[in-house]
């Protein structure tokens, strides 16, 4: 369930932020928000990450859809005891929804956060809610994965423990060694 409602907002709040954007501003034209540093453009982008693929769009919607199917299908073995799992899946999920929308009904996904220092020459390429949810749920993945020990579940029901605690295992019967 969590996932389910994780992803819809995050769904959500791509759609209504690209909507935004291109309602309101111009395409190809920026709001400086901190000068130097950030600005909202209107920006179309026919690839993937940073405009790689540039063009594909009809293979970057069937990647989509067989990464959708991939992550739903293999859910369980992502998430494997780990609860921070569940919202890195959410989050690549509502990624890879958001930009599949605008593929799908745009051809083009809409990118509108710039960030720049002091001049456009130096420049990280625009991005998008769902691009930056795909970033951060693949960076919380790795880092459980990499990590497992420090992200494990506590409960010892969710990590297929026994549920009796440090303290009941003292108060019972000393195990007998083997000779």
């Amino acid at each position: 369930m969590l996932i389910l409602c994780l992803s819809f907002g995050i769904v959500l709040l791509d759609q209504v932020t690209k909507y935004l954007v291109m309602t309101r501003l111009e395409f190809g034209h920026q709001v400086p928000v901190i000068p130097g540093l950030f600005s909202i453009s209107h920006v179309h982008n026919t690839g993937a990450a940073w405009g790689i693929f540039s063009g594909q769009g009809v293979w970057l919607v069937v990647l989509s859809v067989i990464m959708l199917i991939l992550i739903l299908r293999f859910q369980q073995r992502l998430i494997a005891g780990i609860p921070l799992n569940r919202i890195a899946v959410a989050l690549m999920v509502s990624g890879i929804l958001g930009n599949l929308i605008d593929r799908v009904r745009l051809g083009y996904v809409v990118d509108f956060l710039h960030f720049y220092w002091q001049t456009q020459d130096r420049a990280f390429p625009s991005f998008n809610v769902a691009d930056s949810a795909i970033c951060i749920g693949v960076g919380l993945y790795i880092l459980t994965q990499t990590f497992p020990a420090r992200f494990k579940a506590r409960d010892p029901k969710a990590a297929g423990e026994s549920p009796e605690s440090e303290e009941d295992v003292s108060t019972t019967e000393p195990a007998k060694c083997a000779k």
